[in-house]
């Protein structure tokens, strides 16, 4: 094996390093957000943790009728449901600049 190529596998081993390094500080910054998703025109908002966690769940009182629970049920699964999916569209936005053009299936 001639030398020049073990100087490119060392570089390519201290690139992998800091990207591994970056990938695990961007995903702890992930872990440390907090998104709300809501629904009903903000009638009922909730707050979800990147562990996609629910942490808070806010009802305005104008939403609770006793005759329509239903409409209270969907709006909190509607809610929870936004959450989630902007949760979603962060992790891959922030953790997709590490991927890009690699095929990781599983990964995220």
């Amino acid at each position: 094996m001639n030398r020049g190529g073990m100087g490119n596998m060392q570089k390519m081993m201290k690139q992998m390093q800091k990207m591994q390094k970056d990938m695990a500080k961007a995903q702890e910054e992930l872990v440390a957000k907090t998104i709300e998703g809501s629904a009903g025109g903000g009638m009922v908002t909730v707050t979800i943790n990147g562990n996609k966690e629910v942490t808070d769940v806010v009802i305005k009182p104008e939403v609770v009728d006793p005759d329509d629970i239903e409409m209270l049920q969907d709006l909190v699964l509607a809610a929870t449901n936004d959450a989630l999916k902007k949760m979603d569209d962060l992790t891959n936005e922030t953790m997709g600049k590490f991927t890009k053009g690699m095929n990781l299936p599983g990964m995220f």
